[in-house]
């Protein structure tokens, strides 16, 4: 049986080219968006030129009231292009930058960091617990900010930490099924992420690149073809790992 892959965030950077990884691999992919419809449609298109298939759905991982629908809409989704209940591997990708130092972030800017990158992830994969099959995997994704610091990340990386810590017990709950979750850690990467920041600030990114032991900021295809990997059948045994693909960031 062909493996199903829940991508949120697949519409664009890490998340689509992830979403591009799996199918390579032979998977096929349901990914979420936020608001552009048209890029997710457009990975969708890729997917299926791969001879995968492939359904976008729309979804705030902000909002989790949101969530019910959202399950309604993805078992009637399942039905139709899989004829099948269930899916096999979750990625909880989505998410966003929000700069700010500590003493100028805003009640606001924190709880939508919250809201997506933690509770969501939470709540999110709560509500799909019952529609991933035995056996099946999670990868929540972090940051290398959680070990390392650069000034203006201090709520994000909580975040993700938060997120990390998460991943453990999460891991230790569900090993009953035999699905496994781990947690992957980007370093500084090369994508519209923070308003395209690494990508777009050569001064920004040339100061990561010299803190990476292989002396460059990180692509999108450093990361999207390791997710594929750790969700393939060779990485059964693996589970509860926080695995960071920096190259080398701050060693």
């Amino acid at each position: 049986m062909t493996p199903i892959a829940l991508i949120t965030g697949g519409s664009r950077g890490l998340g689509r080219n992830t979403a591009l990884s799996i199918a390579r691999r032979g998977g096929d992919v349901i990914l979420t968006y936020f608001s552009k419809a048209d890029e997710a449609n457009a990975v969708v298109a890729e997917i299926e030129a791969m001879g995968r298939k492939a359904v976008a759905l729309q979804l705030d991982t902000g909002d989790v009231a949101a969530f019910a629908d959202f399950v309604g809409r993805l078992k009637a989704a399942l039905a139709a292009t899989w004829q099948r209940p269930t899916f096999d591997r979750l990625v909880n990708n989505a998410g966003h930058g929000d700069y700010a130092l500590i003493a100028d972030t805003t009640e606001a800017q924190f709880d939508r960091l919250v809201d997506v990158h933690f509770k969501g992830v939470f709540f999110l994969t709560q509500a799909l617990l019952p529609l991933l099959a035995d056996g099946g995997r999670i990868i929540n994704l972090s940051s290398g900010l959680t070990r390392v610091s650069y000034p203006g990340y201090g709520a994000y990386a909580a975040v993700k930490g938060a997120v990390e810590t998460l991943t453990l017990y999460m891991a230790k709950e569900l090993g009953a099924r035999g699905i496994t979750v781990n947690t992957v850690a980007p370093g500084a990467i090369e994508t519209d992420f923070g308003g395209g920041a690494v990508r777009d600030n050569p001064e920004l990114n040339k100061a990561f690149a010299e803190m990476t032991a292989l002396g460059r900021a990180g692509l999108p295809d450093d990361i999207g073809p390791m997710i594929a990997s750790l969700l393939s059948p060779d990485n059964r045994w693996v589970t509860a790992q926080r695995i960071e693909a920096s190259g080398g960031q701050a060693i």
